[in-house]
Order: structure tokens, then sequence, then C-alpha cells
């Protein structure tokens, strides 16, 4: 009687589990190993707010949110992308649809039961699950003896390949702490620096008054825009929200990478804000322009353009008492208010991260070239991408093709 090939799948975020739901059909006897009492936790996160699954859009545009790494991911997403996503979804029961931005979501918007049927299908398919295993990957990874702690003490388990899904650097609390990444480096196998992508920022300083007034209120229909000192440009219209120190949110989150990378580069970007992007900058001139008689210059502002609140306190904080009554120079400011960004916030506050394990340090099944049989998927890889689904529809591709890489590399 021939025995099946073992094969441990490390993290039980949505890589590792779609890639123990194909090793698992091919044949494998899958153990699916995770520090936390319970796997998805970030998943279930994700969907507190409704669970974008993947993105409508055409695939070409869709790919091209990948930037640098589209040719990397390309091949991926090629055999796994936001259709095969939909039709997965519909196989566990759940039906989608596409929002009006495009996104595509569970009819349902939860979370919890699609993971619930995912979860019964992959233990009816012979998948095991072992909580509370926190690899101890800081020694050599021997697949003869793969390192766990445990509620009960270490103990090892054996394996005939590892598949490593153990996410980024981001909400450590739910268990993705990046601390494999010095391991893998110790080992051999290249990695980029972990960083905050899909981030919030912190600013030049608020004064006292704005951010006790204002801080946790959004700006809603703004426009930003931003050129970086390599010339290249982000504009888009949105909303984001103020915090204590910065500026966070949807919109933000948008433009992180190339205002992250800025930064990095020198020391800060300036961000541009419209505060009334469907109004040309004729048109502000104009009502700014336009007699007040005896009201103030505020009541003016909010009567003419409807400004007031967060949009108003904005302006007093870069322009003087001088420049707001100078009506040319406040009418430019309402159309393209100056943020000057200084930082990140931590990259474990931030919705994902980018680098992790060079895809050069990687053959194209995804099997690290200094370990062999051990294959890496997900967010440990060195990629990034906007919300919107494209996080989360990556993450599954990645974790198909590693499980792939693991099915021809064992012959199953």
């Amino acid at each position: 009687m021939t025995v099946s090939p073992v094969v441990a799948v490390i993290g039980g975020g949505p890589a590792g589990l779609m890639a123990a739901e194909v090793l698992s059909a091919s044949g494998a006897q899958v153990h699916v190993y995770d520090a936390m009492p319970s796997v998805g936790r970030k998943f279930l996160l994700a969907g507190r707010g409704g669970l974008n699954l993947t993105h409508s859009e055409p695939l070409d545009a869709f790919m091209g949110r990948f930037g640098d790494r589209r040719a990397e991911l390309e091949p991926m997403l090629a055999q796994f992308g936001p259709q095969q996503v939909r039709d997965w979804a519909t196989g566990l029961g759940v039906e989608t649809f596409v929002g009006t931005s495009g996104r595509v979501f569970p009819k349902d918007m939860k979370a919890a039961p699609l993971l619930r049927s995912w979860l019964q299908r992959l233990r009816a398919a012979g998948v095991q699950f072992h909580m509370r295993y926190r690899w101890l990957g800081e020694g050599a990874v021997d697949l003869s003896a793969l390192r766990f702690a445990t509620p009960a003490g270490e103990v090892t388990a054996k394996a005939d390949a590892v598949v490593l899904a153990l996410g980024g650097a981001s909400w450590a609390r739910l268990g993705s702490d990046g601390a494999w990444a010095l391991w893998l480096q110790a080992r051999g196998v290249d990695v980029a620096p972990l960083r905050p992508a899909n981030c919030g920022f912190d600013g030049s300083g608020w004064t006292e008054h704005f951010s006790s007034r204002f801080a946790g209120q959004p700006f809603k229909s703004v426009a930003v825009s931003f050129t970086d000192s390599q010339g290249r440009h982000f504009a888009r219209k949105g909303e984001f929200v103020a915090t204590a120190t910065g500026i966070e949110g949807s919109l933000i989150y948008a433009a992180s990478a190339l205002l992250r990378d800025e930064i990095a580069a020198n020391g800060s970007a300036t961000l541009l804000l419209d505060l009334l992007p469907d109004r040309s900058a004729e048109q502000v001139l104009a009502a700014v322009r336009h007699p007040r008689g005896a009201r103030s210059l505020s009541s003016h502002l909010k009567s003419r353009l409807g400004l007031d609140g967060i949009k108003a306190g904005v302006l007093h904080e870069v322009l003087s008492r001088d420049a707001m009554a100078d009506a040319t120079q406040l009418a430019a400011t309402i159309k393209a208010v100056p943020l000057k960004l200084v930082a990140t916030r931590p990259v474990d506050e931030a919705i994902s991260t980018a680098g992790g394990v060079r895809f050069d340090a990687l053959d194209v099944q995804l099997m690290a070239n200094a370990l062999p049989g051990v294959f890496v998927a997900g967010e440990m890889l060195d990629w990034e991408a906007p919300t919107g689904g494209y996080l989360l529809t990556a993450s599954m591709a990645s974790g198909v093709a590693a499980a792939r890489g693991v099915i021809q590399r064992l012959d199953l």
C-alpha cells in the first residue's frame, strides 16, 4: 500500500488554506499549523465592514495593480484570478455580487459563513488542523523535524514538503509578526525588508486645536494628488480621515506606496489636497472674491462654497491670518492644500506589508532555492497591492501556485 506524502502548511490564512485545499485534492496528507487558537483571523477582521473578495475590472487592469511585481504575479493570477475566486466562493455556497465601485463581495457581506464552509470542506477532505502550534523556525528548517511550541510543550513533526504562509508583519496580534524574516535570512533566503503598505502617515504636526477638534473626522468629497521626485503621479477623488498625528483612510492607502518611498528617499512627501474637486479654480476664486459685506470670512466660505468644519479647519493649519485674507492665495490653497508627511505609521498598524521573500530567491514553483522542499506563499512574498480585493486574490493565487509546486515536486 502506497503511503501518501505528508505536507505541512504553516500558517492558516487565505494563502495557507488555499494551498491546503489544492494539496488535499491531489491526495497529499495535509497538516495545517497555526500559532493562533483559530485560523483565518485576519480574514475575519477584513470582513468586518464587508468582505471584499476580489475586483471585477478587466484582468489586464487587475494585473496592472501589482506594479513592479506584475511579471511575477501574472502567471499565478492567470491560473487563479478574480473569476476563479468568485467560482470558488460559489462552490462553497456563497454567492457574490459586484458593488458600485467594481469590488466583489459575498451577498451577505460576511466573512464568517464563508470561512466556516471552507473549513468544513477542508476537514471533510482530510486536512488536519493543529492550533496553537507556533513554528520555531529560528533553527534549521529540517523537514524531518519541524519544531513547534505548543501549550503542551515543544513537539516535532515530519513532512515531505512545507508551504510557509505566515503572512507579513501587520496586525501581529492576529498572528503575522514577521519573525520568519530573520529566520529565513539566516538560512540563506534573501528577504526584502518588511515595510508598511496601505498605511497611514504622520504629518509635520497639526496644531493642538486642530488635533483635539478634528482627529477621527473624515475629509469627504475631496481629491488628492502627488508627484514624486521621479515624476510618478497619483491623483484620485475619495475620502480619508484626519488622525491625531496625520492622515489615514482609503484614499491615502491608495497613494501610500508612492508616499512611503518618497519619504524614505527624501525625508518627506507633500500631498496636495483639493477640498472642492467638483469646482474649477476659477469658480472657487470667484466665490472667494464675491463681496461678503458684514459676514465673517468663515460664514462667507460656508455660504459660498460649503466650506466648514474640518475643511475650513485645515485651511487655518496652512495659512496665516494675512494669507487667509488674500483671496487669490486662499482660493489657490482651497484647490491645493499642501500636507507635508514625514513618516509612515508603524508597520503593525498597516493593512498589509511590502517586502518579503524576493522572487529571485525562489524557483518558478515558489520553492526556496536555499531550502529544497520549502515553498512560500501569500504576503510572505515580496509584493504589494492596493486594497480592493487585490491583496486577497493574489494571496490565494500564490497559495494555489505553491501547492502546485509541491505537487510537481512530490509527483502527486
